[in-house]
Parts: structure tokens; C-alpha cells; sequence
């Protein structure tokens, strides 16, 4: 479905990717995974062929020419892109007919698509009067109109309610079952968890590919789970045989290699800071653990 071969592109002094090379399958759901400037935006608009390499192959659906195939791609960019004067219905009827649909058709598709999406009571409502959530839906519903093989999402719900991401990444998987395949950018590590296969990229390049198990199992440390009450643990660790210290909610995870060694240290530390260890055992990674390994 997407072949990219060394693609480089730059803006100006600033190299925003470089050398990348990977290959989506048909029927995937891909995630590319990273921060903010990683590259994640510039890499979609090649590949929908909004803008051109500096160098290298980019080849969609066995094209390189990709204003041949733009028909069969639907695309939701990062920021809300319709109008907001209009109705969600019609900002669907809009989308419809520049795909040059007859008018019966785009009412009985855009009434299916609207229902699907949960946006069908709320089709005389304005774009602008949408929630965060509702907008990207409505997003998602424009870019179905024309039916497409292969979906790119450029960071779909950024900004949207915890609700909201998980009915849209309900629609995504009922769309990937239906036989779409679906290439889409996150910074969310748990949505990377919902992937099929996932691309870490950090500065611009892949530092990482592999199915989210494949990317836990080539974790090359161990972690410690701690809790303990005290919000600043690093000073009274500064002793131990850890690599990183990284917060999760009211626990940390410490990245270490030896695991028996650094517990013992850990809970010496505390102990002489007068603190009390909640609790301290070894945990699995998980996906946000191997990103951070990657990206220091």
C-alpha cells in the first residue's frame, strides 16, 4: 500500500525528515509515533502528495504519481478543515459533490456515514457550534464520503475528551474490519497500543518499527514499578543503580539492569529518608517506556 524509500525533506536550515524508509501492508493500521516536530505531519502530507520529497521514493498504492490515485486516499488533517458557517450536512453534501456524486447518492451516503459517526441528530447543527470531538468526527465522516482504500490521519484527536478517542478509535477499527487501511500520527502512547504496527519517530527519522508486543518484548532494560508518597524521588536516588526515573500518575518506573540489585538499593534509600515504600516489584513495559527509551 505505501512504499518510502530514503525520503528526505527540508525547510530551509531545518531537516524535517530524513532518510526515511518503511512499507504499510494492505489491511493495517499503522502508527506513526512521536512529539511534537518529529516529523510526523510532513511525512503524511508526501505521502498524500501534498508536498514533494527533497529526495527519495515515495509509492502510494503502487503509484509514485500520487495525483493519480488522490480518489481512492482520504485524508484527515491535523486542524479542523471544513466550514464552519455550515451545517454538518451540509459540509458532507459540500465534500460529496466535488467528488462528483449525484445528489440521490450523497443523501443516502451522507445519512449512512452520519449514523456511523454518531452525528446524525446533529446534522442542522453549525460546524462551529461542535465540540472538539464532534469536529473530528464530522472530519472523519468527510473524508468516507468517497469511499477511499487507504485513510491517513494526521493526529485525528489531539485535544479531543477521552470519550471522544475512544468512540473514534471505535470507528477505526469497524472501518479497518470493513477492509480500509488506516495510517495514522499520534503522540498518544496508548493509541500506539491499538496499532497493528508502529513506527517510533524522533528528529525526523525511524529510531524503531515492529508490532506493539515485538517493540515491548526488544525493550532492552528492566523496570521497577514504585510507588511511594513523596512527589521528588530522584535526589534520594541519586545513589542507585538506576538509568531513569520516569513518572506514571502516582507511581514511577525506574529503568534498570539489574533488578534485585536496585531494589535493594531503592528501598535502602528510602528507608534512610524515612519514607515508606508503598510498593516496589518488577513490571512489564510498556509502549511509553520503550518511546522514552528511544527518544533520549
Amino acid at each position: 500500500m505505501i512504499e518510502l524509500t530514503e525520503v528526505t525533506k527540508s525547510f530551509g536550515a531545518t531537516m524535517a525528515v530524513a532518510e526515511l524508509t518503511l512499507t504499510v501492508e494492505r489491511g493495517e493500521i499503522f502508527g506513526l509515533v512521536g512529539p511534537d516536530g518529529a516529523g510526523k505531519t510532513t511525512a503524511i502530507r508526501m505521502m498524500t502528495g501534498v508536498i514533494d520529497p527533497d529526495s527519495g521514493t515515495v509509492r502510494v498504492l503502487g503509484e509514485r504519481n500520487i495525483e493519480t490515485i488522490k480518489p481512492r486516499l482520504g485524508y484527515v488533517p491535523q486542524r479542523f478543515s471544513l466550514y464552519g458557517d455550515l451545517t454538518v450536512m451540509e459540509n458532507i453534501r459540500f465534500i460529496g459533490s466535488l467528488y462528483g456524486a449525484e445528489r440521490r447518492k450523497i443523501e443516502s451516503k451522507a445519512e449512512a456515514i452520519l449514523r456511523f459517526t454518531k452525528l446524525w441528530e446533529f446534522r442542522t447543527r453549525l460546524a462551529d457550534n461542535l465540540s472538539g470531538g464532534m469536529k473530528q468526527k464530522l472530519a472523519l465522516a468527510a473524508g468516507l464520503m468517497h469511499q477511499p482504500e487507504l485513510f491517513f490521519l494526521d493526529e485525528p484527536t489531539t485535544g479531543v475528551d477521552p470519550v471522544s478517542r475512544r468512540e473514534f478509535w471505535q470507528m477505526l477499527y469497524s472501518l479497518n474490519k470493513e477492509g480500509m487501511t488506516v495510517f495514522v500520527s499520534t503522540p498518544y502512547m496508548d493509541e500506539a497500543e491499538l496499532c497493528t504496527k508502529v513506527a517510533f519517530m524522533h528528529n525526523g527519522r525511524i529510531v524503531s518499527l515492529g508490532s506493539p508486543e515485538q517493540l515491548r518484548r526488544e525493550y532492552p532494560y528492566r523496570l521497577l514499578e514504585l510507588q511511594v508518597r513523596h512527589k521528588n524521588i530522584k535526589p534520594l536516588l541519586a545513589g542507585c543503580p538506576i538509568r531513569e526515573i520516569n513518572s506514571f500518575g502516582e507511581k514511577y518506573h525506574l529503568v534498570v539492569d539489574d533488578p534485585e540489585t536496585a531494589m535493594a538499593a531503592v528501598r535502602q534509600a528510602l528507608t534512610a529518608a524515612g519514607l515508606e515504600v508503598v510498593s516496589l516489584a518488577e513490571t512489564p513495559p510498556t509502549i511509553e517506556d520503550v518511546f522514552v527509551a528511544l527518544a533520549i
